[in-house]
């Protein structure tokens, strides 16, 4: 009899040792509830500015910490008041003691590494496979980002993923914000690298609500597990980027951050317009996602699906995606899993 895993377990292990964003940097001026695949975290930030992402539980009565305060560079229980360090999670002050050096010595939360890029607060509940994601297309750009409010969606990263990329849905699913849309998909011009896939595409403006900036090429990369970005360049206007990082909160269980950045020499529309027209698109997609069966990709081929050549992006996101199950599998850590780093 085999042992080998089923590859759906594969994959939330895999994902265990990923980078997935936990909550908005703007949202951190009180401490914040967040689930990664089940486990129950705190995100806040200490008097010295520093984002912190620990464990919610608190070790003494199990309160959760997502309801204390934050005192300096330490986070208070809101039951009994017991503060832990952000630096290394031990417990540094217990009110109810008169002597300080009675803290019971085990008395200790775990901490996890941080990186807060794109306007959001990133973490990996094991260490990382891979470094957080950098895309080239972006490094010589000066952006500004808007975080926008964030969306749940019974699906799991990949399925989640595959509908941000899928590009023969549009005129089914979007015919409001974009417009109507051709039925016929042209020949697809993708390329893969590793976990990173790429397509380019140009954009017909239409008459919907992205009529007004015209035509552009869109420039579609997404990364596995979680990244999936639309460069827009046009020619007139500059670039402006919308992107979304699906965060599991359970295996087939998505909490979808994105947001929207644009170029600081952008001439279309701000930021807050550019993310109210990209959220017209995200809400128009969350109904029929949350109908697709099974909520995450079928790994394991229990059920039978079709293809047709306009899913070439979405074929090779999976394909991705299996590359990085194997990384995992393989890969020795990249750093300490305590390592905490803000960028």
């Amino acid at each position: 009899m085999s042992t080998q895993l089923p590859l759906r377990n594969l994959a939330e292990q895999a994902m265990r040792r990923q980078w997935f964003p936990v909550a908005r940097s703007i949202d951190l001026d009180t401490p914040q509830s967040a689930t990664l695949l089940g486990q129950r975290l705190v995100v806040y930030r200490t008097e010295s500015g520093k984002a912190v992402v620990q464990d919610a539980r608190c070790p003494h009565r199990g309160a959760d910490f997502s309801l204390g305060k934050v005192h300096g560079e330490n986070i208070a229980c809101p039951y009994h008041g017991w503060q832990f360090s952000a630096e290394n999670g031990k417990c540094s002050h217990v009110p109810s003691l008169e002597d300080q050096c009675k803290i019971p010595p085990q008395a200790k939360i775990r901490t996890y590494p941080v990186i807060e890029r794109f306007a959001h607060v990133w973490t990996a509940l094991e260490t990382p496979v891979n470094g957080m994601y950098d895309p080239a297309q972006w490094r010589d750009l000066e952006l500004d980002w808007l975080a926008a409010t964030p969306l749940e969606s019974p699906t799991g990263v990949a399925v989640a993923i595959e509908n941000f990329r899928d590009v023969a849905h549009f005129p089914f699913v979007h015919e409001v914000s974009m417009g109507p849309t051709k039925h016929i998909v042209e020949p697809l011009s993708v390329r893969r690298e590793g976990l990173d896939v790429w397509m380019e595409r140009p954009l017909d403006a239409g008459d919907g609500d992205w009529a007004n900036d015209g035509d552009c090429m869109m420039f579609y990369h997404c990364a596995a597990p979680g990244l999936a970005s639309i460069t827009y360049n046009y020619e007139k206007l500059g670039k402006r980027i919308v992107v979304g990082f699906p965060s599991p909160v359970a295996y087939d269980h998505v909490r979808i951050f994105w947001g929207v950045a644009n170029e600081r020499s952008y001439r279309g529309a701000d930021l807050e317009e550019c993310l109210r027209i990209e959220e017209l698109v995200y809400r128009e997609d969350m109904p029929i996602a949350a109908g697709i069966q099974p909520r995450e990709i079928d790994w394991d081929g229990t059920y039978i699906e079709h293809s047709v050549p306009a899913d070439l992006f979405t074929l090779n996101y999976r394909r991705a995606f299996r590359e990085f199950m194997e990384r995992a599998k393989t890969t020795a850590p990249a750093f300490p899993v305590d390592v905490v780093a803000v960028v």
